[in-house]
């Protein structure tokens, strides 16, 4: 299992939102398995998004169509994205 891992700012948070619900990466067509998306208390329009996958190279592949967007119409709604591919190295609940 693949983490890509996504941070960045937006104008409005609920604009994003809005984009993001649209899917314009066909999230299951690209992959994903399971997504979370979470944003800051200190500050509403900053968003934080963890997009699952199978593998690492499934992973990279959506990072590389993401790039592609962030450089185009994406970046209408948010402000200098950040991403990481991690993997899951522990899970407990305690």
């Amino acid at each position: 299992m693949a983490t890509l891992r996504i941070q960045h700012a937006v104008p409005s948070f609920d604009g994003w939102k809005r984009a993001f619900d649209r899917d314009p990466m066909d999230r299951k067509g690209s992959g994903v398995r399971r997504y979370h998306v979470q944003r800051s208390v200190a500050d509403p329009n900053f968003v934080f998004i963890d997009l699952e996958f199978d593998t690492v190279e499934v992973a990279e592949r959506m990072l590389a169509k993401l790039r592609h967007l962030w450089a185009g119409p994406g970046g209408a709604v948010m402000r200098n994205p950040e991403a990481w591919i991690v993997e899951n190295v522990e899970s407990k609940t305690v």
